[in-house]
């Protein structure tokens, strides 16, 4: 028995030799790259760690023992192992199998994981949980994909280590996040990685410990002790034993027998314990192993080259355009610096990085840091742009308040995948920005209606002096062909503007206007279209600030128009709309403003243009909404005059 079609639950595992195991994984790859190229997904990590899922199933019993793998994308081998592989051709399809890892899933899927570095601190969580239960089990966490950059696994391995309890933490290594590794911890593991004199004398002390008879027991511990020592006087540190984890490695984690001598000898020891496994993202990709370019992939690519099969004839999508347009500005003006992290391409950065080396900074899967360190900069008269996704910057926002707002700093964010993002699912759905950032005092935050929108808003950012700026693009193809942003002007600070104009009646029809922000201005004029081959009149206006507001503008809607409709990518609750019903309110209490946007529940995987449609964010839906708003109020017209 060695291939995957034969592999229903980890338990098969345990009965394979190990030239069956070796068999098992290049099966598991050639289903990757399969299925991947089909449906598109996060390849490069799962290729890197079939053989470490394959060992790590073998070798300990799931799902009694708890598997925590951080970063879902190292997850594919995993789910394949674990009774998903006959629903593989879902995967990130709507209601299909998920691109990350999802207790509702799976049973195997003990810890859900999208964002990095989460699998230290859950995993110890399970094992002091574990104990406080008087159970047993072993808890494994597989932290990967570049997540050590993340101060969130130090803050694990800190606590873990002093902790003392039975707690197994696997570093896959691969030198890679999305892009390669930056910054000292990535030295530091290279520099154990390519010792090789220590390499030579930890392979001898092995040879000794197992040569030694029982009865000479203390001969280990000495052996043990100085192999401590050489391991202090050969490498810069030892980090992991300091925090007071017992170390093991570096492994091949593509050897299934050394992994499996590896684990199986640590899985019976106690007490917190590392294991290093070096491995290499995308292994057996046809189109190249080990590069940024094969993190992820779209759907229809050939499995066996690795090529695009349909060229894409959309028009450039929003981060590329946004890339190429922070480089040209940077070439304007040499204050300005670019800042991600560990998303270069994913942000649109790569470009900047080429054109301005030494002010492009990846900071690696630090987003706290990224925001402080801008904040830094920018108090010596530096203009930095941080470029992070809507979902990931949610987990720098204590340092948004305290290190960038509090102090009125100009940082612009510039917030890439804001709204509904598609196959990607709930975990990176970047819906809560508008109402995380609307709630901090002096925060400028907008959003364009279309590429060349973004570059004119991009322009008018990195020229405000008057605290942080913020701007929401979404994952999607601009609407329009963007020209150079050297052809691109300004927007006026705080504008709106009215791109059609309704009856505005206050008479008894009333009349209606339809507040829009960012995606939402193009389908909202869709709708005001069909609204008028049924003669309804709407006035739409594109709110492109959406804090501060155009005061003027809107104190005219409000004169002109009974009804107002708010429309926005994000959620409903707290967003723009909610915020424009406060401050209608304080203007005339007599009109009606209602929120459309995302209802307050999580939005499962799906096609982006479905999401939108489901929720009624598209023209129809948008339409409907108008009706529905006047048929309700004339509803209640009846009932008064009754």
């Amino acid at each position: 028995m060695h291939t995957l079609d034969e592999v229903q639950l980890p338990l098969a595992l345990k009965s394979m030799t190990r030239d069956e195991l070796r068999g098992l994984s290049a099966s598991i790859r050639e289903r990757l790259i399969e299925v991947c190229s089909t449906t598109g997904g996060h390849i490069g990590a799962g290729l890197g760690v079939v053989e470490l899922a394959v060992a790590i199933h073998a070798v300990f019993d799931a799902p009694r023992d708890q598997i925590v793998w951080d970063v879902g994308h190292q997850g594919y081998p995993h789910k394949l192992l674990t009774g998903r592989n006959d629903r593989m051709e879902t995967l990130r399809q709507e209601h299909g199998i998920s691109g990350f890892l999802k207790r509702a899933e799976s049973e195997f899927d003990t810890f859900g994981a999208g964002h990095a570095a989460t699998a230290i601190s859950a995993g110890l969580g399970m094992a002091t949980a574990r104990d406080l239960n008087g159970e047993e089990f072993k808890v494994v966490s597989i932290l990967g994909d570049g997540a050590l950059t993340c101060g969130l696994a130090y803050e694990g391995l800190n606590n873990a280590g002093a902790s003392g309890r039975d707690f197994i933490v696997v570093l896959n290594d691969n030198e890679m996040s999305i892009a390669p590794n930056v910054g000292a911890m990535s030295k530091y593991l290279t520099s154990i990685q390519r010792n090789p004199l220590y390499n030579r004398l930890r392979s001898a002390v092995g040879s000794v410990m197992e040569s030694s008879p029982a009865k000479f027991a203390g001969v280990g511990h000495i052996v043990r002790k100085w192999e401590e020592s050489m391991k202090a006087f050969l490498t810069p540190g030892v980090l992991f034993e300091e925090l007071g984890f017992r170390y093991f490695g570096p492994i091949d984690g593509h050897d299934i027998d050394a992994l499996m001598d590896t684990l199986t000898a640590v899985r019976d020891f106690t007490g917190p314990r590392l294991v290093h496994v070096i491995t290499q993202k995308g292994k057996g990709f046809p189109a190249g192993e080990n590069t940024e370019k094969w993190h992820a992939l779209p759907p229809g690519h050939d499995p066996a080259t690795g090529k695009q099969l349909k060229v894409s004839t959309a028009n450039a999508n929003y981060t590329s355009v946004f890339g190429k347009g922070l480089s040209a500005l940077a070439t304007q003006n040499e204050k300005i610096v670019a800042i991600t992290a560990a998303m270069p391409s994913g942000t649109g950065t790569g470009t900047f990085a080429s054109a301005h080396p030494d002010r492009f900074f990846d900071v690696g899967i630090a987003e706290g840091h990224a925001v402080t360190f801008a904040a830094g900069m920018a108090t010596r008269g530096i203009v930095p742009v941080c470029v992070i996704y809507s979902t990931f910057l949610q987990r720098a926002y204590d340092n948004v308040i305290h290190d960038v707002a509090i102090q009125n700093l100009p940082v612009v964010f510039a917030m890439d995948r804001a709204g509904l993002v598609g196959e990607d699912g709930p975990t990176h759905m970047g819906l809560y920005d508008i109402a995380y950032m609307l709630a901090i005092p002096g925060m400028t935050i907008s959003a364009p209606k279309n590429g060349a929108e973004m570059l004119g808003l991009l322009r008018t950012a990195v020229t405000h002096n008057h605290g942080p700026f913020c701007l929401r693009y979404p994952r999607d193809a601009a609407p329009d062909i963007v020209p150079p942003i050297s052809e691109i002007e300004a927007v006026p600070y705080g504008t709106w503007e009215v791109l059609r104009k309704g009856a505005g009646s206050r008479d008894a029809n009333g009349g209606i206007a339809i507040l829009a922000t960012g995606t939402m201005v193009l389908p909202s004029l869709a709708a005001a279209e069909m609204l008028s081959d049924e003669g309804i009149s709407a006035t739409v206006v594109n709110c492109r600030f959406i804090k501060p507001h155009d005061a003027e503008v809107l104190a005219s809607i409000v004169a002109e128009n009974k009804y107002l409709l708010v429309v926005e990518e994000g959620t409903v609750v707290n967003g723009f709309g909610a915020h424009m019903s406060a401050v209608v309110a304080g203007l005339d209490s007599s009109v009606t403003v209602i929120a459309h946007g995302v209802p307050d529940e999580f939005i499962e995987q799906a096609p982006r243009a479905k999401q939108l449609a489901s929720v009624g964010l598209d023209a129809s839906g948008i339409a409907a909404k108008v009706k529905g708003l006047r048929q309700s109020d004339a509803r209640g017209a009846r009932l008064r005059a009754g």
